[in-house]
This record gives structure tokens, C-alpha cells and sequence, in this order.
């Protein structure tokens, strides 16, 4: 069979899923492994197919069926390692990925993946996530032909600063959702914002970036490309909003293209890329003490890391569920990636504890029965039976706004809390138990609750989270008042505040910036000083 009718049955496999239709989907999805059986490319797409939408036992199956016809190629190892993080196997992810770094060193993809999937890895000391980012910043720099000159720091002399935001995610994504509004405050007299789009989807996110800032679209543009556009801009700072995500274009910044670069939004670590001048966080995320596991030097953002718009069509707060069931429900719609033994410990704990109460968990993984199978039997052998468990699969974003009204309290993963999807249930009306650890992302939900205001659902450990946890499932009253009182108290908060997040933001890289040209006129002075001494 061609390749034509190979993608137009891909396309047609893509609208079946995209429309929920997953019985369709899988079958679709099936015929084509069967009629394409000994074609390893049209096997690595469909499975990749697969692995988007959640459905990872059958991506695996695939995957595996590629590495039994064709045992050299490694691509399908990758696929497998990302099956293996998303179902939380680290481990399995782990020791899929250290066998493929060894055979493709320079490979970007599997060097950026190791270092997200560590993130997630809740057995990854600090000490080792900061080696292991310190290594790739090392290689990049010596992929881009070893340490580059920093451009000149040209003096402002009143005219606005240019800053570039270069990111894979200016679409209705977190890092999209976040950063649009930020990008459209600007106030015009002091910064001209500019947009690199290194990513393929396209959307009312990124016609409002658009039409809010100057916007290159690079996403077929090599490094050196990308760099020699960033230069002709005559870019000020750089601001990467990817780190080691998907479609990060990270490796630009080690051609050094503009005087000023930094880290913000998108990455929760560091870069580990020692042309970084700043990462921004703040003080939550961030205390004083975490400024060793970086090797960029820590800017804390007075107003908070950012700020959180919610989406037009997010539907009004339901009522307590509670009132209506008379039993209890928690509720995660985290990353499954974020999912490890002890949290599922945790919280069968407290469903122990809390008589009749029910888990809600949502995500696209949980299209797969596999992963459903399995993770109903981790509950079992602690001590929870099926009924109480419900898996719900990915839907369209105003559905999933709508399931939190069958939510009376969110239960947060560690050490990967929840970032827009914490933001998202609060604005929802239901609090969040969580569990601040020593990562950046093990902190998120907690810089949000005490930016709000109620930094007391933040617990020290986890019998202080089981605690927190049943406490406020048997005060009734309370989660009453949270349900009713929350979204004000968001709207009121500098959490979403996008005006006043802007100018402290503003005001952050206006600092990074008059730093940074102290310190050259401070060094050209001393050159001048050595060279007439001499």
C-alpha cells in the first residue's frame, strides 16, 4: 500500500479518536498494524497515534512488534520509555533510557526526555536531576561549537526593551494559557514583546499572540537559523518558556543569540545550561535554600513565578457534591506520569479512613483497560475496593471543567503537583490537599494556595497530608464555604491578577537587565584599568 493511503487512514484513525469515538479508533488503529505489519515507519506512526490519545497497551504492543522485526532500531526503545513513564514505571523508564543515551549520545530528543522523566521520578535525589541537567548543558554548549561570546548589552537610553518569548506551546496548552494575557499587558512604552513559535498547532491562544506581539513562526528552522532570526531582531533578553519539555528548542540558547537569556514558565528545574543568566521563580516554588539545585542563578518574581487567567468558557461552580451523595469524593485529573506507589499509599489511607468515599482520577491514559486493570489493582491490595475507584478518560476541556462538580476535595501528587490543573480545580470551587517537597514542581499547588491565601491545606509530610485530608472531609461547613468562596477569592488574589503580575514582572527583568550592564561596565572598567597599568 502507498504512503498516501497510509496517511489518509491515519487521518481518518486521528478524527475517530478526536471525536471519542474509541471503539472505532482502536479498530482503525488495529487493520492498519495488520495491513502495514512489516512496515516499521508506518508501525512507528500508528503506534505514536496510539500513545497520544492514552491507548498505551496497544502502543506498546506495536512498539515491541517493531523491535522484534527490525531488533536494531532504537526508536521504538524511546516510544516504550515515554509508555513506561506515563503508566509510572519510572524505573522501567529509567533503565529504558540510560541503555539509549549510551548508544545515542547526541540524540536531543532522548537527552531532553531523560531529563523530564526524571522530574517525575520520585526516587531522583535533587543531587542527581542537577548532575544529569549540568551534563546536557555541557553538551549543548559543545554542540553549538563550544562557549560563544555574548553579544553586546546595548544601553536603553528610554527605548523599550525587545523581548523574546520562544516556546513549542503558544497554543491552548498550559505554557499557551498562562503566558498570552502576560504578553498582551505589556505596556508598549517599555517592552516590545516577540514570539518564536517553534510548535504546529494553531489556535485562538496563538491568534491572540499573534495579534499581540511580533510573531516568527520557526518551527522548520534549525538552531543556527533560529538564532540568526533572534539576532536580526536585535532581541534584549531571550526568555526560553519550554526548558526540556516536548518541542523545546533549548539548544538555541547555546548559541548565546541575544545579550540577556532566561528561564520562565514552562521548565521546573534547571536548564542546567550555564548561558543562562536567570531562572524566575519565586519565593513559594523557590525558597533560599533550593538555589543549589541550580545552576542559573535564582530571580524571584515579588508577585508570584505567574499568574492565571481562566479560560472564557469556564461554566459557573457547582454545588458541593457532597450534599447531594452524602458520601465523599477526592479527586486527581493529573498526568498519570505523576502517579507513583507512594501516593497511591496515601491515598488509600484515607479512603480507609473516610468511610464510603469514592477516588475520581482522570486522564487520557485512562483510555487504556490495561492501565485501568492495573491501577484498580494497586488499590485492591490496599484495601480499596473497585467501586470506590472510578477512571475517567480524557474529554474536551469544558467537560472537564464541568466533572469538578463531582469533586468535593482534589488530592494533589507528589513529588509532581499539579500546575494549570490545580489552578483549574480551585477555580472550580475545590480545594487541594498537597505535599511541598524539595523540587520546584513538588511546590506548585502550594505557591498557589498561599498566594490566595490558604497556605493551611499545604501539609509537612504524608501523615500530615492523610491528616489534612480526612479533617476536612468531616467538616462539612468548611468545604461548604471553600465551594462557595474560592473563585472570589482567586479573582481577588494576585493569582489572577495579570496587570499587577506584569509590572512586578516587568520590574523583575528591568532588574536582570540594569544587573547585567553594571556588571560589563564594570568589566570593561577593569580592562581599561589592567591595560593602562600595564
Amino acid at each position: 500500500m502507498t504512503i498516501s493511503v497510509l496517511n489518509s487512514r491515519l487521518q481518518n484513525a486521528q478524527q475517530l479518536a478526536q471525536s471519542a469515538q474509541n471503539t472505532e479508533f482502536l479498530f482503525s488503529c488495529r487493520q492498519i498494524i495488520t495491513d502495514f505489519g512489516k512496515d516499521k515507519d508506518a508501525l512507528l506512526k500508528v503506534g505514536a497515534l496510539l500513545f497520544n490519545f492514552g491507548f498505551h497497551s496497544d502502543a506498546a504492543i506495536c512498539f515491541k512488534h517493531i523491535c522484534n522485526i527490525s531488533p536494531n532500531d532504537l526508536r521504538p526503545l524511546v516510544n516504550l520509555a515515554n509508555i513506561a513513564r506515563e503508566t509510572g514505571d519510572h524505573s522501567e523508564s529509567r533503565r529504558l533510557y540510560s541503555f539509549l543515551l549510551e548508544k545515542l549520545p547526541d540524540n536531543k530528543i532522548i537527552r531532553r526526555n531523560v531529563l523530564v522523566s526524571l522530574e517525575y521520578d520520585p526516587n531522583a535525589s535533587d543531587l542527581l536531576r542537577k548532575e544529569r541537567a549540568g551534563l546536557w548543558g555541557e553538551w549543548a554548549v559543545a554542540q553549538a561549537g563550544g562557549p560563544m561570546e555574548r553579544p553586546s548589552i546595548i544601553p536603553t537610553n528610554g527605548r523599550p526593551l525587545k523581548v523574546g518569548y520562544l516556546s513549542a506551546d503558544f497554543c491552548q496548552h498550559t505554557v499557551g494559557l498562562f503566558v498570552k494575557d502576560v504578553i498582551a499587558s505589556h505596556d508598549r512604552e517599555r517592552f516590545i514583546p516577540y514570539s518564536y513559535s517553534a510548535g504546529t498547532i494553531h489556535d485562538w491562544v496563538t491568534k491572540s499572540i499573534k495579534e499581540n506581539s511580533q510573531f516568527r513562526d520557526i518551527a522548520q528552522f534549525n538552531d543556527t537559523k533560529t538564532a540568526n532570526i533572534i539576532r536580526g531582531d536585535k532581541i534584549d533578553i531571550l526568555i526560553d518558556l519550554s526548558g526540556h519539555t516536548a518541542g523545546s528548542r533549548l539548544t538555541v540558547f547555546a548559541l548565546r543569540p541575544a545579550p540577556l537569556q532566561v528561564s520562565w514558565l514552562g521548565y521546573f528545574s534547571t536548564t542546567g545550561l550555564p548561558v543562562m543568566d536567570a531562572v524566575l521563580l519565586d519565593k513559594w516554588h523557590a525558597p533560599e535554600w533550593m538555589d543549589k539545585q541550580f545552576i542559573e542563578p535564582i530571580v524571584r518574581i515579588p508577585a508570584g513565578r505567574f499568574c492565571y487567567t481562566p479560560v472564557p468558557f469556564a461554566p459557573e461552580v457547582a454545588p458541593l457534591p457532597y450534599i447531594t451523595n452524602k458520601y465523599i469524593t477526592f479527586g486527581s485529573f493529573n498526568n498519570t506520569a505523576k502517579y507513583n506507589d507512594s501516593v497511591f499509599k496515601v491515598w488509600a489511607k484515607i479512603l480507609r479512613k473516610v468511610k464510603n468515599s469514592r477516588l475520581i482520577l482522570k486522564w487520557k491514559s485512562f483510555n487504556d483497560e490495561g492501565l485501568q486493570k492495573t491501577t484498580l489493582k494497586k488499590f485492591a491490595r490496599l484495601g480499596i475496593a473497585s467501586e470506590r475507584i472510578e477512571l475517567r478518560p480524557a474529554s474536551f476541556h469544558v467537560k472537564l471543567l464541568e466533572e469538578y462538580g463531582d469533586i468535593d476535595i482534589a488530592l494533589d501528587p507528589f513529588p509532581f503537583t499539579g500546575g494549570l490543573t490545580s489552578c483549574e480545580a480551585l477555580y472550580m470551587g475545590v480545594p487541594i490537599i498537597t505535599l511541598p517537597q524539595s523540587r520546584v514542581v513538588s511546590r506548585q499547588t502550594y505557591a498557589f494556595l498561599s498566594t490566595i491565601g490558604i497556605p493551611e491545606l499545604a501539609a509537612n509530610d504524608e501523615d500530615s497530608y492523610t491528616f489534612k485530608a480526612v479533617d476536612l472531609a468531616f467538616d462539612i461547613d468548611r468545604l461548604c464555604k471553600y465551594r462557595s468562596g474560592l473563585r472570589k477569592r482567586m479573582k481577588d488574589s494576585p493569582l489572577c491578577n495579570t496587570i499587577n503580575f506584569t509590572k512586578s514582572f516587568e520590574k523583575t527583568l528591568l532588574k536582570i537587565t540594569r544587573n547585567r550592564f553594571k556588571d560589563c561596565i564594570c568589566r570593561q572598567k577593569k580592562t581599561k584599568t589592567t591595560r593602562h597599568s600595564q
